[in-house]
């Protein structure tokens, strides 16, 4: 890879993008195709498949999207990012005609400006991710296009800011939702098969010792699927929506975990069924945004009050996508590249930030 693409990436950061230029919701010449080099604009079937209304009634205040500094280079199926110190985190994905990156980009909210840093040690999608303290743990993920995984384990900023391995997976998995309850990693549900005809979710629930540097397993997922929002609010894990082997069967479903007593309670489902789509902790409420479907793209953002177990719907994203990296940084919630059509055939560096402020 030409080094003005990226650089630094075995022993630091790099500034890779200034500041955001103000641009509409189309974002010209930030998306690419999987099969062919070359900046392209938003493809006309992202208008036949985006969905915005949501069947959630309306919250009293709607909140606002704004256009932040656009990705260095179009990614898609990074399926979750993940905050340290203040800054967004992406790893691996789709792009530049692969689906193997070993991308790391580093968002810095109080510039406006995405860092290049050291990259994964294998390169993958859906790639899971969680964060416990200074660290970044990077789980498992697929070599192949939303198939063929691999067991391997990584984790940043132990020993200054580069990766060391970990313990591997027990088997090998991808697209597992990963969270982290104190110093330990949940990775939950995913996907494995070499094949698109032996791909299958799985209902997995393994969690990671760093001081023992060991994996074991606990109550696994209600039903077996990938693709979902999950995240950690008061001590509770969250299960949101996902797949169910493809997107044909999108779940709405939504359960919650207490690794006191080791169960799952099924919570009030989310309004639209989705898979690929960010779920983050805003303002005491769980929002969920994006997400993907058979022939749809989603741009509704919905969010949970764990108070009266009942969701509400906010403003939509100005460019629905699914796939992408999501997570509270500052005052905002930030989403990040993501395809802009069903499938992987387009990625793309719109990043757009939500806010109530």
């Amino acid at each position: 890879m030409p080094v003005s693409r990226r650089f630094m990436l075995a022993g630091g950061l790099a500034a890779v993008t200034g500041p955001a230029i103000a641009q509409h919701q189309h974002h010209h010449g930030q998306f690419e195709r999987l099969a062919a080099p070359g900046r392209v604009d938003l493809p006309e079937i992202h208008h036949e498949q985006a969905v915005t209304d949501s069947p959630a009634p309306k919250a009293a205040m709607q909140g606002r999207w704004i256009t932040r500094a656009p990705l260095p280079i179009p990614r898609t199926e990074m399926a979750w990012g993940a905050a340290r110190l203040g800054k967004m985190h992406l790893v691996g994905g789709y792009g530049e005609q692969r689906v193997d990156r070993p991308y790391h980009h580093i968002y810095d909210p109080a510039t406006d400006r995405w860092l290049s840093a050291p990259e994964l040690p294998r390169g993958a999608n859906h790639v899971g991710v969680a964060v416990a303290g200074n660290r970044l743990y990077a789980i498992g993920g697929f070599i192949e296009q939303n198939r063929n995984p691999h067991a391997d384990c990584f984790v940043y900023g132990t020993e200054g800011e580069m990766w060391s391995r970990i313990r591997p997976l027990p088997e090998a998995a991808g697209a597992m939702a990963c969270v982290t309850l104190g110093d330990e990693v949940h990775a939950i549900g995913g996907a494995i098969g070499t094949t698109f005809d032996n791909r299958k979710s799985i209902d997995w629930h393994l969690v990671y010792d760093p001081a023992e540097d060991r994996w074991t397993r606990r109550a696994p997922l209600f039903l077996a699927r990938d693709h979902t929002g999950t995240l950690v609010v008061n001590g509770l894990i969250h299960v949101i929506g996902g797949r169910v082997d493809s997107f044909l069967t999108n779940s709405n479903l939504h359960h919650s975990y207490d690794p006191k007593t080791d169960r799952w309670t099924a919570r009030a489902p989310m309004p639209t069924a989705r898979s690929g789509q960010g779920a983050v902790w805003y303002r005491d409420r769980i929002f969920v945004m994006g997400g993907e479907g058979w022939n749809r793209v989603y741009g509704q953002n919905e969010a949970f009050d764990p108070a009266t177990d009942r969701w509400e719907s906010y403003a939509p994203m100005l460019t629905p996508r699914h796939g992408t990296g999501a997570v509270v940084v500052g005052d905002a919630i930030h989403v990040a590249g993501g395809g802009p059509q069903m499938g992987g055939a387009m990625t793309s560096a719109v990043h757009e930030a939500f806010t109530l402020a």
